[in-house]
């Protein structure tokens, strides 16, 4: 809450506000984490000088914000990936479970299964494309450097390989089509998952699903709507709103 409090704080001095006026002042905060009930009861125990606090995920604010408080689902699809559909004062959520068990159609999925098929390729097992040998060429050919590499690996390093995919992709590279082509079957069953509940317009939101569009299929695509606002717009309209607290 401290950094919180010091970041408004600072945004409040810009409007020419001071922390007399905080008590007049409701936050809406769209945070990562807050799912962890544990995480969101201790939170909002904390002590503030604010006249109240709404707390939610990160992606229940981006999907407020992406159908400007409508009813509405977004599929994020980043490092990680998570889909989530509101419909009144209900949400229902897909994924996010983080990586390795959960995050399908994300990049770090998407550089695991890349770093097994370059390691295939150097077993004579699968071709040994130009992503490949771009990947293997970032370790310097060094497969003993992959396999240490991987001992500390976090997903954001898994996830660096992303862009290459994409850069492939569009050169014809059969690897990095096969890897978008499941990627994108990832992120269609999640779509899929989020339409069976009910959603007929879904946000693509996330540097991974953002690009994966074209790779889906005719009838999941033409659920696809883009965005009106982003999260930090989502909180501001749920500030002062406690209905819209996750517990």
């Amino acid at each position: 809450m401290a950094s919180i409090t010091e970041a408004i704080t600072i945004a409040a001095a810009q409007g020419g506000l001071t922390t007399s006026h905080f008590g007049q002042m409701h936050l809406g905060l769209a945070l990562a984490g807050a799912e962890q009930k544990n995480a969101w009861v201790k939170f909002m125990e904390l002590e503030h000088p604010f006249a109240s606090v709404t707390l939610n995920t990160d992606a229940y604010g981006a999907c407020i914000g992406a159908h400007n408080g409508e009813d509405g689902a977004i599929m994020i699809g980043g490092t990680g990936s998570c889909g989530i559909y509101i419909q009144g004062s209900e949400q229902f959520v897909v994924g996010g479970r983080e990586f390795p068990i959960s995050d399908q159609g994300g990049g770090a999925v998407m550089g695991l299964r890349l770093i097994q098929q370059v390691l295939l390729s150097v077993d004579g097992i699968v071709p040994k494309t130009e992503l490949a040998q771009h990947v293997l060429n970032h370790f310097d050919d060094n497969v003993d450097a992959i396999v240490d590499w991987s001992k500390t690996a976090i997903p954001k390093d898994y996830g660096q390989f992303s862009p290459a995919i994409f850069e492939y992709a569009n050169l014809g590279d059969s690897l990095a089509m096969e890897m978008l082509k499941q990627t994108a079957s990832d992120i269609e069953m999640f779509l899929i998952a989020l339409n069976r509940k009910g959603a007929t317009r879904i946000c693509l939101m996330g540097s991974i699903a953002e690009r994966i569009k074209a790779w889906l299929s005719p009838p999941v695509q033409n659920w696809i709507v883009e965005p009106q606002f982003d999260a930090i717009e989502g909180a501001i309209m749920f500030a002062g709103k406690p209905e819209h607290n996750l517990y």
